[in-house]
């Protein structure tokens, strides 16, 4: 054959019918003698670009799902996590709540043991001046004005019987008020009382060593009659609202123990 039959091109541009068509189909016979398929160009790139638009509208609309997807997971976990920070700080508030209502009640108990306790030392207390106010009353004391008293039935000298007076857990009498004075003389009896100048002449002082302040002398008194050293004090005008008398300490008298006892 020819060289030329073997490449052979066919012109169909022209042809009556097909003239829209043979624009865009076109065919050749390769070296082997083989037809080549047609290839439709134009339609080729417009569904590439149709396909790659809609690659792009359906990776934008992926891209739009995922961010949705996406905003409304995290807007889930803000309101998860928010409702947690809620219930946690209701949790804090009502560990806070329990433990003040703990202490509150710490607190009451503690009141209610204190209290239980200064009534139990009070009802001991009473307990203990009721047996105190019983036993001397059997041994003969007195009551009067938040204190007892012993009146002697045997005369001693001052210091035996302020003696006889420590000894039985009291002192000598001491008078601090016009009541208490008017007390003692309703016993008509000479008897000592807790005052003396014998450490400083002239300077009186109650057994206690308090100074005297309110006195109930006799008229003339003290006086260290006749010279006498007159250091101890006796009631000896009993009769009188003043009655108090300077005299020898080593005198022989009846005495007054006083023992303080408020109720």
């Amino acid at each position: 054959m020819p060289k030329n039959e073997s490449e052979i091109t066919i012109e169909i541009g022209n042809l009556p019918g097909i003239s829209a068509r043979s624009d865009a189909l076109k065919s050749y016979t390769g070296e082997d003698g083989e037809v080549a398929t047609p290839v439709p160009g134009g339609k080729l790139h417009r569904c590439i670009a149709v396909s790659f638009c809609l690659l792009c509208i359906l990776q934008a609309a992926l891209n739009i799902s995922l961010r949705l997807a996406l905003s409304f997971q995290q807007n889930s976990l803000t309101e998860e996590r928010e409702e947690l920070k809620r219930q946690l700080n209701d949790y804090a508030f009502q560990q806070n709540s329990l433990t003040e209502e703990r202490e509150e009640l710490k607190r009451q108990l503690n009141d209610y043991a204190s209290q239980q306790n200064s009534l139990t030392r009070e009802r001991d207390e009473l307990k203990r001046k009721l047996n105190d106010f019983a036993n001397y009353a059997q041994q003969g004391w007195v009551y009067f004005s938040d204190s007892f008293y012993y009146i002697s039935s045997i005369k001693k000298t001052w210091q035996g019987s302020r003696d006889d007076c420590l000894h039985r857990g009291a002192d000598l009498i001491i008078i601090n008020s016009k009541e208490e004075q008017v007390f003692t003389r309703q016993f008509e009896k000479i008897m000592w009382i807790g005052l003396t100048d014998r450490e400083t002449e002239a300077r009186w002082e109650w057994v206690d060593r308090t100074l005297l302040t309110t006195s109930f002398w006799y008229p003339g008194e003290p006086n260290n009659y006749i010279g006498r050293n007159e250091d101890c004090v006796e009631t000896w005008y009993y009769n009188d609202d003043n009655s108090w008398n300077d005299v020898v300490c080593e005198n022989q008298n009846f005495w007054i123990c006083e023992k303080k006892m408020a109720l």
